[in-house]
């Protein structure tokens, strides 16, 4: 089957534009020529995105209805953007309800892209989670759920979720901690197990994930993307402590004290699981340039 035409050109209106998969979202699609515009709370943040070469806008997404209607002017809306306050999903219900208020009301389509994330789906076990496996959420990403939902079942939105892997980057990501203690010379903290499999993606990769939706505006509907499907988490400690020279044991911390300390969140690293991008690929043609975290920056 032919592939639709990609659009080019586009003037895409961002949320989370200043945050670690955000900016790497900003500096695809300035490489791809779209026009950029990002939400920002401080001059700071405005900063920040003129200097990925995009336009700030001064705006907070807990007030959505003051400059909803000139982001719907925008050929799409990039929601890649949380709180993580305790009223997260009261937050990204009013950008919802404007979004889909404001597009009704203009009737006009508009392409969008939401995020949801791999631990939607909960523990996969030996199973491969695809888009049609069912969501089984942490209570605090619930509402990411029936979110998505909504906006895709909305009249005038075109619109695609992107359930994203772990992400790490050149700066650590969710390898963070790992990396600050093989290099701190600490013993690293597994949560959970050390048999616990992470699906995972460079953020790179990621946000040629994001543009290539983006651009089709054809595709519709749930689309994983990872690039390893389950890697499993003592092999990435031992890369990094390897990679710095970390003889340490690594410790092993339990799920019920890791909750009682950063709150219920703190289950989804300890979750087991493997997802597939093979939609995400047969669809648009993507394919990560970093297919094995080994060979990314943290460990060349």
């Amino acid at each position: 089957m032919q592939l639709a035409q990609k659009e080019r050109d586009m003037r895409v209106f961002i949320l989370g534009g200043t945050g670690s998969i955000g900016t790497a979202i900003v500096r695809e699609l300035r490489s791809r020529s779209h026009d950029v515009v990002a939400l920002c709370r401080s001059e700071a943040s405005g900063e920040k995105i003129r200097n990925l070469g995009a336009t700030p806008y001064r705006g907070d997404m807990r007030t959505p209805q003051a400059w909803m209607n000139d982001a719907i002017d925008h050929d799409a809306i990039i929601q890649a953007a949380a709180t993580f306050t305790d009223d997260m999903g009261d937050v990204d219900a009013r950008v919802v309800s404007a979004l889909i208020h404001a597009s009704a009301t203009a009737k006009r389509t508009l392409r969008l892209l939401y995020t949801g994330g791999c631990w939607l789906y909960g523990e996969t076990g030996d199973n491969v989670a695809t888009e049609d496996w069912p969501f089984d959420p942490l209570p605090a990403f619930a509402w990411m759920v029936s979110h998505a939902e909504q906006l895709l079942r909305a009249e005038y939105l075109s619109t695609a979720v992107i359930h994203p892997a772990m992400v790490y980057s050149e700066d650590g990501g969710v390898f963070e901690e790992f990396v600050d203690a093989a290099r701190g010379g600490r013993a690293i903290e597994i949560w959970g197990s050390p048999d616990t499999r992470w699906p995972i993606i460079h953020r790179s990769d990621l946000a040629r994930a994001y543009c290539d939706l983006l651009e089709r505006p054809d595709l519709t509907g749930y689309f994983n993307a990872g690039a390893e499907q389950g890697v499993r988490v003592s092999d990435i400690v031992k890369s990094l402590a390897d990679r710095h020279g970390n003889t340490l044991k690594s410790l092993t911390l339990g799920v019920e004290d890791l909750v009682e300390r950063h709150g219920d969140w703190a289950k989804g690293p300890t979750l087991d699981q493997q997802m597939s991008s093979d939609k995400l690929r047969q669809a648009t043609g993507w394919e990560p340039k970093t297919g094995d975290y080994r060979l990314s920056d943290l460990l060349v």
